[in-house]
């Protein structure tokens, strides 16, 4: 499936119905007066949060979307019948900005969670609406009211508690698919994962919290250098990062380097994110250079620093559960 995160569409709502002129003519009623029924009001157009949906593709090539108009108000004081409202389906962490003013207009985060774009029009006012003691019958009507037009800028940024970054080949993919059910293509080269991954790691009490395989980051992605600037923003909504780094690199530290250098260019609160780094591919290297390679990353940072193998699972667990104390701590937290 092709992985789309942003996209640009027009929304439209309907104009309400035409009020109507008439009159009642009917058998034994001498003074029938006005009897024109007011025009149907009409659909708006709302986005609505959908969990079945992890992409913007649909957006790809439908680009206008419009609520069906208000019908006219009829004879002897009937109403037009209502526009359905236009209803479209996003995917959870979707924000919604106005095109032209550049306006955050909201942010769709829970399944069902609806959000009105566009709001129709009111139907227009019958004749007997105007019926006075100074003017038995009225002759005029009220147009419908159009609807709202709007153009909207769709932005998705998954929802994932956890997000693992690193340089490309770092293992992120192995990771996740070592952890979780999800199965990303994995290969021995750079950039192979070309779009997020997502799975759904469990505790043993059976509760599920996702993490995020986030692709692309190199030197400059704060700048839109490679993927990282594409999909840096999916990162944003994390509560703790996972930083991997290929332990058998040419220089390990460096590419530790690298990625934090990205993160404070690139801001939005992620220098500031709780942070573990992991060593991985842990089985390609004798224990004497990885407590040396340990020890000299240990000197630029305080941050926890851990040793795993993705391939064989080799201190995943102890990882994790760093991952659980840290987003349990932040929960507690948040609930004070």
């Amino acid at each position: 499936m092709q992985f789309i995160d942003l996209a640009e569409v027009e929304v439209i709502a309907g104009k309400g119905g035409d009020g109507m002129v008439a009159s009642r003519r009917e058998k034994y009623v001498p003074a029938g007066g006005p009897a024109g029924g007011n025009g149907g009001w009409v659909g708006s157009v709302i986005l609505k949060a959908s969990e079945r949906l992890q992409t913007l593709l649909d957006f790809r090539y439908a680009k206008i979307f419009k609520a069906e108009d208000g019908k006219k108000g009829g004879p002897n004081n009937c109403t037009g019948a209502k526009g359905s409202d236009r209803i479209i389906e996003v995917p959870c962490g979707t924000l919604i900005t106005d095109s032209e003013t550049g306006e955050l207009i909201g942010d769709l985060t829970t399944n069902g969670e609806t959000l009105c774009v566009a709001k129709g029009g009111k139907g227009g006012l019958g004749n007997k609406h105007f019926l006075s003691n100074s003017n038995r019958a009225p002759e005029h009507a009220l147009p419908g009211l159009e609807g709202e037009t709007r153009a909207l800028r769709l932005e998705l940024k998954l929802i994932a508690e956890v997000g693992i970054i690193g340089l490309p080949n770092a293992g992120k993919s192995t990771l996740i698919s070592s952890l979780s059910s999800a199965k990303p293509k994995v290969a021995n080269y750079p950039f192979t994962t070309l779009v997020p991954n997502l799975g759904v790691v469990r505790k043993p009490t059976g509760d599920g919290t996702v993490f995020a395989d986030i692709p692309g980051l190199i030197s400059g992605a704060s700048e839109g250098i490679g993927l990282g600037h594409d999909f840096l923003r999916h990162i944003e909504r994390t509560r703790v990062l996972l930083h991997l780094i290929d332990v058998n690199a040419n220089n390990p530290i460096a590419d530790y380097e690298t990625i934090q250098q990205e993160l404070e260019a690139y801001g939005h609160g992620l220098p500031q994110r709780p942070q573990i780094i992991a060593f991985n591919k842990i089985d390609a290297i004798d224990d004497e250079m990885l407590e040396l390679i340990i020890s000299e990353l240990q000197e630029v940072t305080q941050t926890p620093i851990y040793a795993v193998s993705a391939v064989s699972r080799q201190g995943l667990d102890t990882v994790v559960q760093k991952i659980w104390s840290i987003l349990d701590a932040d929960k507690a937290s948040a609930i004070v």
